[in-house]
């Protein structure tokens, strides 16, 4: 259950982030600068990329890795195939698991590797393998980590260090909502150079102004009714969220934010993208989960008996969409069925900025999930 009244009280939200979750949301922005300056002392920025590659390949472990590969093939879109190489292995720990190339891969192909870790054996022979086939390499992982030191001592290798925040050790690795920024910047800077997205620095530091403007809308200390983040928590609290997406890059979003729901509040999701949505999720509306399924629900024992699981669906757009959106069909399918709808829309700005903005709100709202849920403060 989700401690509404703890939602108000700053300092006891701060006491119970033991993982420090709110501060690493609220230093996505900083994350993102850093991650730029690293990335532009490394060399990145003044890279001359003899065309694009064939195909961009991507190894990335965690929940980030996952959101980093689906983010970048979103935004470069048909301008380069992009792929993420999935791992394979006994567990999920560092040391077990293995990556292998694509039978495919050659010289004219562009491997990337992002991890907040940088120990992981198998990345490294996965840069042997890139580097046998001619590929050419770029990693973001932490300095001086095997990883790091693999890839920079290649011909064909570049390593850029992972932004890490002031108060983390050189070599510690980072946690929280800000990691997926250390990694994905340095990549954004890389792919507009080679000309398949639109980031050049003032695009990065418009980035990180959004961020921070975001931050303070959701932090700690704005209220509940006037902060989209806490506002969204506390309507998704005993439900089950059905996150449906509009626009070039919503559906990266979407999927971001289930898996965070997942990871850092342990509480179930389901994302699709509009209209398909409609389709995929319809039948859910229709039986027990919809929210007028329970007519004894009124008579329910507040306190001894526990809420039944509803759906709730989260309609995410990063635009407008005019005449062609599914949205109104959403909305009518959804309220059709009583089930109540809670709506992200980013202000107007570049793509980068409207994607930063629903990752910032989203972040935010499953962290405040996961520090004010009773049985994990």
């Amino acid at each position: 259950m989700l401690d509404e009244s703890l939602l108000d009280a700053p300092e006891a939200l701060a006491g119970a982030d033991r993982r420090e979750l709110l501060r690493g949301a609220a230093e996505a922005g900083a994350r993102v600068r850093r991650a730029a300056r690293l990335a532009a002392d490394a060399g990145l920025t003044e890279l001359k990329p003899d065309g694009r590659p064939r195909a961009i390949m991507i190894a990335a472990p965690g929940t980030p890795g996952i959101a980093v590969a689906d983010l970048l093939a979103e935004l470069v879109g048909t301008g380069c195939p992009v792929s993420r190489i999935h791992p394979t292995g006994v567990a999920a720990a560092p040391g077990a698991l293995r990556w292998t190339l694509p039978g495919w891969a050659g010289p004219v192909d562009l491997l990337l590797i992002a991890t907040p870790d940088g120990s992981e054996p198998g990345l490294a022979l996965l840069a042997e393998q890139a580097y046998h086939r001619g590929c050419t390499v770029v990693s973001t992982a932490p300095a001086g980590s095997p990883i790091s030191e693999a890839v920079s001592g290649a011909a064909h290798g570049l390593a850029v260090p992972l932004a890490t925040a002031p108060y983390e050790e050189p070599y510690e690795e980072p946690t929280g909502p800000g990691t997926l920024w250390a990694m994905l910047t340095p990549l954004l800077t890389l792919l507009d150079r080679a000309g398949l997205v639109q980031a050049p620095p003032e695009v990065l530091e418009k980035i990180a102004d959004r961020l921070d403007r975001t931050a303070e809308r959701c932090g700690p200390a704005i209220a509940t009714y006037s902060n989209p983040a806490k506002t969204l928590a506390a309507e998704l609290a005993d439900s089950l969220p059905l996150i449906w997406t509009e626009g070039e890059t919503a559906g990266s979003v979407g999927r971001r934010f289930a898996a965070s729901l997942a990871e850092l509040a342990g509480r179930p999701a389901l994302a699709a993208e509009l209209p398909e949505a409609l389709a995929a999720h319809g039948v859910l509306l229709a039986g027990t989960f919809a929210g007028g399924s329970d007519p004894d629900d009124f008579f329910r024992d507040r306190v001894e008996e526990a809420q039944a699981l509803h759906a709730r669906v989260v309609l995410l757009r990063d635009r407008a969409m005019g005449a062609l959106s599914a949205a109104p069909a959403a909305r009518e399918l959804a309220l059709g069925h009583d089930t109540a709808v809670s709506e992200l829309e980013p202000e107007e700005g570049t793509a980068l900025e409207l994607l930063a903005e629903l990752i910032a709100v989203t972040d935010f709202a499953a962290v405040y999930l996961s520090v004010a849920s009773s049985e994990r403060s």
